[in-house]
């Protein structure tokens, strides 16, 4: 699909994806295949299992294998982990120093951004139920889009950088429920 108002040789990646679709467009095709860095921001934070090689694993596992290529990796989430997420980021210990962190309460926006080269966002929270992993009937409704339009993927990538730098920490009315607010305010 070409955008107006973008060079006309270029083709532009612009599609609308729902419930499953997310699950195999985003998690299993285009995750795994980060080459520099990965940033993931969600409001919600649980297991996810995903197919790896016809093995269900947790999804930690393909962000483990993606520390182990040197893939920096952020994610931004509102509120902490469920107890089984937690469990298994016990698993894999290299994501302590591999992937950073930010917990932010008023974060509600989702997305990820693979290399600043594509980019989804939309409502699915990074939960088996929101990004589609789940059946049929357990899985949530969810909508979004991704693109790999330059203009859509730097104004993500915006939106992620100002909250990650902390452009909105000093006057957040939130402060109390920031667990990493003294470590944003030191960057």
């Amino acid at each position: 699909m070409t955008i107006p108002g973008i060079d006309s040789g270029s083709k532009t990646m612009l599609e609308f994806v729902r419930d499953r679709e997310i699950y195999e467009k985003v998690i299993c095709d285009r995750i795994p295949r980060a080459l520099r860095f990965l940033w993931i921001a969600t409001a919600d934070l649980k297991d996810l299992h995903v197919d790896k090689r016809g093995k269900m694993v947790p999804f930690l596992e393909i962000l483990s294998d993606l520390v182990d290529k040197h893939v920096e990796i952020r994610l931004l989430h509102a509120k902490e982990p469920g107890p089984a997420f937690r469990r298994d980021f016990d698993k894999y210990p290299n994501l302590l120093s591999g992937m950073e962190r930010i917990l932010c309460p008023r974060v509600h926006f989702k997305s990820v951004v693979v290399d600043g080269e594509y980019a989804y966002t939309g409502s699915a929270n990074l939960t088996g139920a929101g990004m589609g992993a789940k059946t049929a009937d357990r899985r949530n409704f969810e909508a979004g889009i991704i693109t790999d339009d330059r203009d859509l993927v730097g104004k993500i990538m915006d939106q992620f950088d100002g909250i990650w730098r902390g452009e909105h920490c000093r006057q957040c009315k939130r402060k109390a429920y920031c667990a990493d607010y003294e470590d944003i305010l030191l960057r």
